[in-house]
């Protein structure tokens, strides 16, 4: 042969390659070994990240805690992580908050809400306004802050966090409205205290016109936020339900993606989006839809990723040697204390006492009302503002937040145990047995047995359900029962049952026990 078909020698790969070529493939080579460490490094982290509750169950620490530590060390070690500017960090948690807050309204439901839903309304918005000007008071007399920087403050820390809520809250089961409570005013009180903070950073003036334009803000981010919450949960569940798509994988990314839509025309509309994504998770909560239960785990994945990442970057926007300066660590530990010991049982127990909670589960509220993504979310906007004093503002922030999730969310179970509000560890149930159906099936409906209730200790045929109910399957303690007329049901028994389309005796209230 004459040559190769590369031009070269016969038998040569290479032939005659310039110089120029031979270095470029050698650096295409390097780069995908570069990638490679990448792609091991981000995977690697992220299967620590899926072990963290394991290791957050054995410290007693809330998962989100553990990275916004190590975060904040990790930004400490590698300086160029602290170059993330202010504005990705915003956006990445904003988008995270969005998908958390959208998965925590739908686990709500509507079901849950209407038994807690003036409690939640009146706690989140009632409560915000009290506790934000609680720390401010104080945050002007400790810190000698102005009037308005001292408000900035007080709002920043006083929504509850919904991912470290949630996270606490994740694998364990509160009986009664406690829980519902706690969950709902994390949910609802973010909008609000983001819709505050929103307020207070672009209005202008001082005095009565400062609080004018506050409370024209809040109140038009509140109203449109609410509206298009309410109307695109009912349009989303519609498309849910009547637009059917080829593959099964689609339907939790559709619903998703139509939650941050509802988001974004919100925001938009100059209203509240995060309020918006709350309201639709709670419409879609409680109601059926094709591959709902597939919906449901993929968002409370992407909600648990979302809680990880954001408290991740958080962290890396915390530099731990600006606490080794000035008084930004004493003073935060001194608010914090004070927020979780004085501000919230006192300001938020009157508050509370409008509503009709037990002494324990009231006790149990006020001090599960953790801070987290949403206080240094706010802090964040300060920082951008160009507000005097903001350095100092978020960095106080910051050890409100550390010192909320650590000691406040570490104790969570143990209060709960001092002051008897029933709570218990809820195991994941990997095993599924079940059908799919082409068509929606009517009649057919899935019952708890509550403490107390009617069926609580009954046998199945004195159940006072008619002749047109039919218990097909009773699951407890994640196992399967056999189903007979003498099976007593207990508290926390899963019922699956049929009954007849026509019949108007409403089974339910024999399952609950507020009955």
């Amino acid at each position: 042969m004459a040559g190769s078909l590369l031009g070269g020698a016969p038998g040569s790969l290479v032939g005659n390659v310039s110089p120029r070529a031979r270095i470029g493939a050698i650096a295409a080579m390097k780069d995908v070994g570069t990638f490679g460490l990448i792609v091991l490094v981000v995977a690697g982290a992220a299967i620590v990240a899926v072990l963290s509750n394991r290791l957050a169950e054995r410290i007693r620490v809330p998962a989100p805690a553990i990275f916004l530590i190590a975060a904040a060390v990790l930004s400490d070690l590698a300086p160029s992580l602290y170059d993330l500017s202010t504005t990705t960090v915003q956006r990445i948690v904003t988008v995270a908050l969005a998908i958390i807050l959208f998965d925590g309204g739908m686990h709500i439901g509507m079901a849950r809400l209407r038994s807690a839903a003036g409690a939640i309304v009146w706690l989140g918005v009632v409560g915000t306004a009290v506790t934000t000007a609680g720390v401010a008071l104080i945050a002007h007399a400790l810190l000698g802050l102005g009037a308005k920087i001292s408000l900035v403050l007080g709002t920043a820390l006083a929504p509850t966090d919904p991912a470290v809520v949630f996270s606490v809250l994740g694998n364990r089961e509160v009986r009664g409205r406690a829980g519902t409570i706690l969950e709902g005013e994390s949910g609802a009180n973010d909008p609000v205290g983001i819709a505050l903070m929103i307020g207070l950073l672009t209005a202008s003036g001082s005095g009565a016109r400062l609080a004018l334009g506050v409370a024209q803000q809040f109140a038009l981010e509140m109203a449109i936020g609410l509206a298009i919450g309410v109307v695109g949960g009912v349009l989303l569940l519609a498309f849910m339900r009547r637009i059917p798509l080829p593959n099964a994988a689609l339907y939790p990314i559709r619903a998703l993606a139509g939650a941050l839509v509802l988001y974004g025309v919100a925001t938009v509309a100059h209203g509240s989006g995060f309020l918006a994504v709350f309201v639709a998770g709670i419409v879609v909560g409680d109601e059926r839809a094709p591959y709902k239960a597939e919906i449901e785990r993929f968002c409370s994945s992407l909600a648990t990723l979302g809680e990880i990442v954001a408290f991740a970057v958080l962290g890396l926007t915390v530099h731990l040697s600006h606490f080794r300066h000035g008084h930004a660590l004493g003073y935060g530990l001194a608010i914090a204390a004070l927020l979780a010991l004085v501000v919230r049982p006192v300001l938020g127990g009157l508050v509370l006492a409008a509503i009709g909670l037990s002494r324990p589960e009231r006790i149990f509220v006020l001090w599960s009302g953790l801070k987290g993504a949403v206080p240094i979310l706010l802090g964040s906007f300060v920082l951008s503002s160009g507000i005097a004093h903001a350095a100092e503002v978020y960095d106080v922030i910051a050890v409100v937040v550390a010192f909320s999730v650590i000691v406040q969310g570490g104790l969570v179970p143990t209060i709960a145990r001092r002051v008897g509000v029933p709570m218990r560890a809820v195991e994941p149930e990997p095993w599924a047995a079940g059908l799919r159906l082409r068509d929606e099936p009517q009649g057919l409906h899935r019952y708890v047995v509550e403490a107390g209730s009617a069926a609580d200790g009954s046998a199945v045929r004195d159940l006072a359900v008619g002749e047109s109910l039919w218990i097909s399957i009773v699951t407890r303690a994640g196992r399967l029962v056999p189903v007979g007329s003498d099976l007593v049901l207990h508290a926390g028994d899963e019922v699956l049952a049929l009954t007849d389309p026509g019949d108007e005796i409403d089974p339910a209230p024999v399952f609950r026990g507020d009955e």
